[in-house]
């Protein structure tokens, strides 16, 4: 059964713990500064889970989640400039920000303290339409599929930044290989870099997935890696590996939690942080990592590795996330033709 014309359908959170309803609505209309897109895809990433269970503060429910989205524009507001319609395009979390305070004045707008994120506290792309401020969207290079391209507005921008902020870091640590590690030991192995893999102990396949990525090393997150790393992110959201990572760097290593949730880091001793080590934290993202990376992305030949579902398995697929059941990243693709009575 095809969507009744002026209508859009979305999978909506309606509430923390519940499951994602499929809703239908009147169809969005984008405002002066934004987008109306058809959504091609959206990649599916742990920050949705943290808000299906209730561990970001400031969601809005209900909401629909998605922050990966990958559209094709179909209407634009008045003052919009720098799209057309029928242009493909990617939404990544940040939604918005408010563009006179000291951080977005200063290109911080990661900082921002009245920002708007997709799929949190505006309505994102588990849905077969969605509205976007212009400003925080990006042209997505050719040669990616919509599937592929879908994780690279999340897992990849994210992962970027935090690999930015291990300076000129040569050897490097992944801690938790999943969505962003997977596109991120690509990218670093291209610059040059060496990457050590840190998996959930024993997940023999997930290290092998690492190596065959271009790892050097690849263990469980409870060894140390043969030789000292300039530095470490952590992807999963897991405090305890914190102090574990300080273990594995050097003296004036770096250790970056690269996610926006992550349980509580128990106490350690000061001496592992003394030598001049940093824990440092990553906060959303700019539009110039977005640009930046994007073209880095590009340019690298990487390949984002993805498993493909329809939408309205979102919450299956939020499960195989959180249980850990998935190889690279797990993105959710709208089907136009929706059978209702699969839904009751």
């Amino acid at each position: 059964m095809m969507a009744k014309p002026g209508k859009y359908h979305a999978m909506r959170l309606d509430g923390p713990g519940r499951p994602l309803l499929f809703v239908e609505s009147d169809m969005l209309v984008p405002g002066t500064n934004e987008i109306l897109i058809k959504v091609l895809s959206c990649g599916v990433c742990r920050t949705d889970l943290h808000i299906v269970d209730g561990e970001i503060p400031d969601a809005n429910y209900p909401v629909v989640p998605g922050h990966e989205i990958v559209g094709r524009i179909v209407q634009i507001g008045e003052s919009v400039e720098d799209f057309t319609v029928g242009d493909r395009i990617g939404v990544p979390w940040l939604g918005s920000s408010c563009g006179h305070c000291s951080y977005c004045l200063t290109d911080h707008e990661n900082l921002c303290d009245k920002p708007e994120f997709t799929g949190c506290t505006r309505d994102g792309g588990y849905a077969s339409h969605v509205v976007a401020s212009a400003q925080y969207c990006f042209s997505i290079p050719e040669r990616f599929s919509h599937v592929e391209a879908a994780p690279l507005l999340c897992a990849g921008l994210i992962g970027w930044r935090a690999l930015r902020m291990t300076g000129g870091a040569n050897t490097i640590g992944f801690y938790g290989f999943g969505a962003a590690a997977h596109i991120l030991a690509q990218i670093a192995v291209w610059q040059g870099r060496q990457i050590y893999a840190f998996t959930k102990p024993g997940d023999l396949p997930g290290q092998k997935f690492a190596r065959e990525l271009g790892c050097i090393w690849a263990g469980g997150s409870d060894e140390l890696p043969p030789a000292a790393l300039d530095a470490a992110i952590i992807f999963a959201p897991v405090g305890p590996l914190v102090p574990a990572a300080l273990l594995a760097v050097h003296k004036g290593g770096r250790v970056i939690c690269a996610g926006i949730h992550m349980s509580d880091i128990p106490s350690f001793p000061y001496s592992d942080l003394w030598g001049e080590k940093a824990i440092m934290s990553v906060a959303n993202l700019t539009r110039a990592d977005g640009t930046e990376f994007l073209a880095a992305a590009d340019s690298s030949g990487i390949t984002p590795i993805v498993e493909r579902f329809p939408l309205t398995d979102a919450n299956e697929v939020l499960e195989k996330l959180r249980d850990g059941h998935l190889k690279g990243a797990a993105v959710l693709v709208p089907d136009y033709k929706i059978v209702r009575s699969r839904l009751n």
